[in-house]
């Protein structure tokens, strides 16, 4: 029987991809492929369907980490970039939706369990308010759902709230943020809360520690950073941590304060959650409730950690299917 849905979480690192017999039905043959093992979107897919051996689904749901604002999607942080009316005709679909995938990933917020789940401070979600999500990783996704008077669900948010200017609060992030214009222009949040944002931040920390340019020292991966960090100590990897938990909390307040985010912040992405209890003691809460006489309305909204391990983006690609019919 050929599948009904196939599904796919696209980040500028790795795609995630599953199919569905049905709507509601559960996943199957999760597979997590490199991007950059591949020349396009359609090459990954097609390598996928050949590898669990399934003819081509009817219908077809894509979250992917860039704007969707016509039918030319180009991704912001890797090479790919596809017509969705091609890549239609050329997969032989029936339907194809094609999503940002945090947008994707807000859909999926109201069927988390609490297994699903780790609260970072806060008090209890008030229910039918808006929530907000961003989750640092190859980029820094951004999106929320809101309830409109009457609604029975959430409208998931799609926007670009990743390339926000960044703004420092104390004079080491501002030095920091000098290096980081000096290389990049303008400095958004996603220059600095997000993997290679994580390895900037740690150059910038040994360049003004005086540093830089000593040998011996070649770090370029965040793997690399939170691994001197947590394992060996160093303090330069430990300073670079907790400007990023800093600077993460500061944007996660501003969102929160924006949409008015009382049913909670929910952070995704795979970085923050493979930093475990440590992230739970870093400024990030501090931070996120650093808003003046604002502090007391932070200081009541919870704050979750998504575990990434249940694919929930590729569930909220199959709930935009279910929205479409």
């Amino acid at each position: 029987m050929t599948p009904l849905r196939l599904l796919a979480d696209i980040g500028g690192t790795n795609i995630r991809l599953a199919w569905q017999d049905q709507p509601g039905s559960p996943l199957h043959d999760a597979r997590v492929l490199p991007c950059a093992q591949f020349p396009t979107v359609e090459a990954a897919i097609r390598a996928y369907l050949a590898e669990v051996d399934i003819a081509t689904p009817r219908e077809a749901a894509l979250g992917i980490a860039n704007p969707v604002t016509g039918d030319a999607v180009r991704m912001t942080n890797h090479s790919w970039s596809f017509s969705q009316q091609a890549l239609k005709e050329s997969l032989g679909l029936q339907r194809l939706v094609v999503i940002n995938d945090f947008t994707a990933l807000a859909l999926a917020l109201p069927t988390l369990t609490p297994a699903q789940l780790r609260q970072v401070g806060g008090g209890a979600a008030v229910p039918g308010c808006a929530v907000a999500l961003v989750g640092p990783g190859t980029g820094l996704g951004v999106s929320g759902l809101v309830y409109p008077p009457g609604a029975s669900a959430g409208v998931p948010l799609a926007g670009e709230g990743g390339h926000v200017t960044l703004a420092a609060q104390t004079p080491l992030e501002q030095e920091v943020l000098a290096i980081l214009q000096a290389r990049y222009g303008h400095v958004s949040a996603e220059r600095a809360v997000c993997g290679a944002g994580l390895v900037d931040l740690y150059h910038a920390v040994r360049q003004l520690a005086g540093q830089a340019g000593q040998a011996g020292v070649e770090v370029s991966s965040a793997a690399q950073v939170s691994e001197r960090a947590l394992q060996a100590q160093d303090p330069v990897a430990l300073q670079a941590m907790e400007l990023f938990c800093g600077f993460l909390g500061s944007v996660a307040g501003n969102l929160a304060l924006t949409l008015g985010a009382r049913g909670g912040v929910y952070l995704g992405g795979g970085m923050v959650a493979r930093w475990g209890a440590w992230f739970d003691q870093s400024p990030f809460r501090a931070r996120f409730e650093a808003k003046g006489r604002f502090q007391p309305y932070l200081a009541s909204i919870p704050c979750w950690v998504i575990d990434p391990s249940a694919a929930p983006a590729l569930q909220g690609a199959a709930r935009a299917l279910d929205l479409a019919d």
